[in-house]
């Protein structure tokens, strides 16, 4: 488990940039993984050596992908008994109940709407367990 990796599959620049933005707003530091279509993520997350599969913190996971789709990702992620409970955030320009649905039958954690803003960031790190923890002075 690499559990000082964020994975962001996606396949728009742009989104990338924003959304890195929005997890360095939101305080989080921890290093991102890009991946730029279904394939490589397979590849990267789920490969077919199961001791080879990369476990991250948490995997930020579009569902409009070249080669597969997310819901194909988070599939394969998930037939990967190392990955079986990987937090996976479904980050998508889809609002469609069924597409929230079918990705809630999957396993995903949680569900956002782009862009996400940095308060977003910051309660879904919260409401999942990995907000950053506050120093006391």
């Amino acid at each position: 488990m690499n559990d000082e990796l964020i994975v962001l599959v996606e396949d728009n620049d742009d989104d990338v940039f924003f959304m890195r933005r929005a997890l360095k707003g939101a305080g989080i530091n921890t290093p991102v993984h890009v991946l730029t279509d279904g394939q490589q993520a397979v590849d990267f997350l789920a490969p077919e050596e199961s001791s080879a599969a990369t476990a991250p913190l948490l995997v930020f996971l579009d569902l409009k992908l070249p080669y597969c789709t997310g819901f194909e990702v988070l599939q394969a992620m998930r037939d990967q008994g190392t990955l079986a409970t990987t937090q996976v955030v479904i980050l998508t320009s889809s609002p469609e109940e069924r597409d929230r649905k079918r990705a809630n039958e999957l396993g995903a954690t949680a569900y956002l709407v782009k862009p996400p803003t940095a308060a977003m960031l910051r309660e879904l790190m919260a409401s999942i367990g990995l907000a950053k923890q506050q120093e006391v002075s």
